[in-house]
């Protein structure tokens, strides 16, 4: 199995244009412009595209060609990359997104916002390929946190009952059903504010981590707000990914939760970070934000240091005994957008985290059960390349693991492998779109 170096991008980055331009000598070999010393500003323009004898686009699309699959040796791989057009749509990696582009791009008109979002989806990322993970609660209800979403906090009277956390060997065995099941990826979920003096808690999840991974499983963990000692020993157990959803925008955000800040949470996702494990965060839809709040969130995402490996997108599955569940059953008040989400919501959120953050993979989450496979459909178009699947997530229903295979089918999708970089897009490999480098100049994007 392959995988791109750092001075390869894509198939090939040693190919001209055409003949008449390489006459000119408009365009180099990007592989000399990469180790040149030349210190000016390089301008370099080049269509990716298979040597003359190469296999057809059938083959193309194997496994054989890999990126890394640590987030930020992938990154490392684009360092120079300042863009990608293909059919009329220029897509980049940027970090200084402004809350009017982002909002210009979310209120386009649907077709036309599809139609980036799809593009650049495709200019990115293999559209066949979507990852399969597995979440598990290990630890289950008494949060102390109030979370008005959340069946598993003690203010609210819900139907979850607290539950201590699971054995080691209980949680070693569910990962290897879902293994079995064709998951790829195993999450952990224990509801708690944070890990705090949790010593003993902690040393059975890092044993956990350790264990999952030596199954050949990504492991991932959502364990409220950690330090960076804790981020660490997590890095050194295995952990591949940490979940900490910032669920909406700063300004929508107290009216929500006010027992953990917003800054809580960046302080949480900066430990995970700087500890080398790759960021989950995103955010939910029907929590009675407005469109502007949906549109902040992302302008979070999109300006961190680094873009997120995966951006989660929820659609809130309203549990009564929780302040958005019984606003939303009461039919003497208007829901005020609390759980009114449906797919062209979804689409919508999809297509924008897509095109202002294009190599992170988007993961259509929480909700899909309320959605047909004709819906769903439209939200992989819009961008989407990551599942939850198993007939759980947390507390909460999702289609079990025989619907999302017969779905796959239906599809033409097939799984990310575990512990491999996603699959260079077909468009890459088969020169359908045209990269620009820039060199000699600071980066500004990662």
């Amino acid at each position: 199995m392959a995988t791109i170096s750092s001075a390869l991008r894509g198939a090939t980055l040693a190919i001209n244009r055409s003949h008449a331009a390489a006459s000119r000598g408009v365009v180099k070999s990007a592989a000399t412009r990469y180790f040149s010393m030349n210190p000016n500003v390089v301008v370099d323009k080049f269509v990716s595209s298979p040597p003359p004898s190469s296999p057809s686009s059938s083959t193309v699309n194997s496994d054989a060609l890999r990126h890394p699959n640590d987030v930020h040796d992938r990154n490392a791989n684009y360092t120079n990359e300042d863009s990608r057009s293909m059919a009329g749509v220029t897509a980049s990696v940027r970090h200084n997104w402004t809350k009017q582009e982002i909002a210009e791009i979310y209120s386009l008109p649907f077709h036309e916002l599809m139609y980036r979002a799809s593009t650049v989806h495709r200019m990115y990322w293999d559209p066949a390929e979507v990852q399969q993970c597995t979440l598990l609660s290990i630890k289950t209800g008494g949060c102390t946190e109030d979370c008005s979403y959340c069946s598993q906090s003690t203010r609210h009277k819900t139907f979850v009952k607290p539950t201590p956390t699971m054995k080691v060997q209980e949680v070693l065995e569910a990962a290897k059903r879902a293994k079995d099941a064709g998951s790829t990826r195993f999450c952990m979920g224990a509801a708690w504010r944070e890990l705090g003096n949790k010593k003993n808690a902690f040393n059975h999840i890092l044993d956990m981590v350790k264990g999952v991974n030596g199954m050949g499983l990504e492991v991932c963990c959502t364990l409220g707000m950690l330090n960076a000692e804790q981020a660490r020993q997590l890095k050194e157990a295995g952990l591949t990914a940490y979940n900490h959803n910032l669920d909406t925008s700063p300004e929508h955000y107290p009216n929500v939760i006010t027992t953990r800040t917003y800054e809580d949470r960046l302080e949480t996702i900066a430990n995970v970070r700087d500890a080398g494990i790759s960021v989950c965060c995103g955010g939910i839809l029907g929590l009675g934000e407005k469109e502007t709040d949906r549109v902040g969130l992302l302008h979070v995402l999109a300006t961190l240091p680094e873009h997120p490996e995966s951006v989660p997108i929820n659609a809130l599955v309203a549990v009564e005994g929780t302040p958005l569940g019984d606003a939303d059953a009461d039919e003497e008040t208007e829901s005020d957008g609390i759980a009114d989400v449906d797919a062209f919501d979804m689409a919508r959120m999809i297509a924008t985290a897509r095109i202002v953050m294009p190599r992170t993979m988007v993961r259509l989450s929480a909700g899909r059960l309320s959605f047909s496979d004709a819906e769903q459909f439209l939200m992989f178009q819009a961008g989407a390349n990551s599942i939850f699947n198993g007939d759980k997530l947390l507390t909460t229903d999702n289609p079990a693991f025989d619907e999302d295979t017969a779905l796959f089918q239906k599809l033409g999708f097939v799984g990310k492998p575990a512990h491999a970089g996603p699959r260079v897009a077909p468009s890459e490999v088969t020169g359908e779109v045209e990269i620009t480098q820039v060199k000699g100049l600071e980066q500004q994007y990662a």
